[in-house]
């Protein structure tokens, strides 16, 4: 397949697998959890395939030691997960949810007594329906209920836990959320998309020393989704959208962090759409990380269109047939390109791919065996992306395959399968698949 092997890498590379709350525990209405965002719009016809909804999803939230025990078997040595914010603070903020916290101290140490280092998410896109009924990431009140959130969380699980990412994937959350209406809360308003995005971004800052403060050896960081934007030719009015439509889609999120306030050149596109920023914003959002997640998935070949809202520019596909289940091109040399850029530009150190896999049409076969040779392929070459991005400077800690489990996957609800182990949503019976087999085979050496 390729010529990458695990000691390529150095000793200290962490090796894991990634999962969401909202995507693989159901038991949405067990134990004092009260609905989130997603809960609410999964309800309503129409907006998720299938109509499907997260209330079962993989039943994690009851099998959680057979989910842990396929994490050990695969041999990572780490695992991504987040916390359910609406299981916690029922409510958002206020009276905590002793079970829920609870239920997290088990899974945490699930983690410890397998060896296996625990990477905690706080948020994963569920927020509180309460919240969102008080105006959601768009009120500046809902980032101070986030930092209410990460000490509640941190206070219990902060012996354990040292590795925190305060938010995963920003863009998806506000953007297709509140201005696409593609994600819960399914709203179309382009301001009021902007202004989430600057309150998450805040939110982020202001947890920082709060978690400092409950986990003095915290190392914290946040997963950014980001993608390489191609000009989908070789003409100036392309190129100029392609530099447009990066500064929404990657600069937005990673100048701010970095330092340097909002983009101008999206500030200027997105007129008075632009969010509210307080004196001192800035400066917490750009406070100090340990590292940077990038979750990485294809690249973003942009075309100028004048009637393309927000930033005068539409994505085009890719002419090629090498795709995933998803229609995504597969661009595993994007992955480098990115990480050097990012390395470039802001110099991070070090960058943590914390999301990165593919969802194809799996079939079991008559001996039960799923040989999904095709996500294995995808997830070496990938790794192929990561020693030539090392090999060009780039300072990386580590790489988590997206995902552990089959699960449900937001607008697509159950019909796109990215997991290395299968999940029959009817009988929760779980199969290791090829590509997990193989997987687990790599990082045996």
């Amino acid at each position: 397949m390729s010529r990458s092997t695990r000691s390529d890498f150095p000793p200290v590379f962490r090796w894991g697998i990634s999962t969401s709350a909202l995507q693989i525990e159901g038991a949405t209405a067990e134990d004092g959890r009260r609905p989130s965002i997603w809960d609410t719009f999964a309800a309503k016809p129409g907006h998720i395939r299938n109509g499907d909804t997260p209330a079962v999803a993989c039943d994690h939230y009851h099998r959680w030691p057979e989910d842990l025990d396929l994490a050990k078997a695969l041999g990572v040595g780490a695992y991504r997960f987040s916390v359910s914010w609406p299981r916690i603070l029922p409510n958002g903020t206020g009276a905590v949810n002793e079970a829920g916290l609870a239920f997290y101290d088990r899974l945490v140490d699930g983690l410890m007594e397998r060896g296996i280092e625990p990477w905690l998410t706080l948020f994963h896109w569920d927020l509180p329906q309460p919240l969102e009924d008080a105006g959601g990431w768009p009120r500046r009140d809902t980032a101070l209920a986030f930092v209410d959130f990460a000490d509640v969380v941190s206070r219990r699980l902060g012996d354990r836990v040292k590795h925190w990412i305060t938010h995963n994937e920003p863009w998806c959350s506000t953007i297709k959320g509140y201005y696409e209406g593609e994600f819960a809360p399914g709203k179309r308003d382009l301001a009021a998309a902007m202004q989430a995005t600057h309150h998450v971004l805040l939110s982020h800052g202001l947890a920082l020393p709060v978690l400092r403060a409950n986990v003095p050896d915290a190392q914290c960081g946040l997963a950014l989704s980001l993608h390489p934007i191609h000009p989908a030719s070789g003409s100036e009015a392309d190129r100029l959208a392609a530099v447009r439509h990066d500064g929404l889609r990657n600069r937005w999120f990673l100048d701010p962090l970095h330092g340097r306030g909002y983009p101008e050149d999206v500030l200027a596109e997105i007129g008075a759409a632009a969010p509210k920023v307080v004196d001192g914003d800035l400066a917490a959002i750009a406070g100090r990380t340990d590292f940077l997640g990038i979750n990485y998935y294809f690249r973003e070949i942009v075309a100028d269109d004048p009637a393309g809202a927000p930033m005068r520019s539409r994505v085009v596909e890719a002419e090629t047939t090498d795709v995933t289940g998803f229609g995504w091109e597969v661009y595993p040399e994007g992955l480098t390109e990115l990480l050097k850029r990012v390395t470039a530009d802001y110099r991070p150190s070090p960058i943590v791919v914390t999301e990165n896999g593919a969802t194809y049409p799996d079939q079991i076969d008559a001996d039960g065996e799923i040989r999904d040779e095709a996500r294995a392929v995808y997830i070496h070459r990938h790794i192929d992306a990561l020693r030539a991005a090392m090999e060009g400077g780039v300072d990386l800690g580590g790489y988590f395959v997206w995902s552990l489990l089959d699960n449900f996957e937001w607008a697509e609800g159950y019909s796109k399968r990215f997991g290395l182990v299968h999940v029959d949503f009817d009988t929760q019976a779980r199969t290791m698949k090829h590509s997990g087999r193989w997987f687990a085979d790599f990082l045996k050496g």
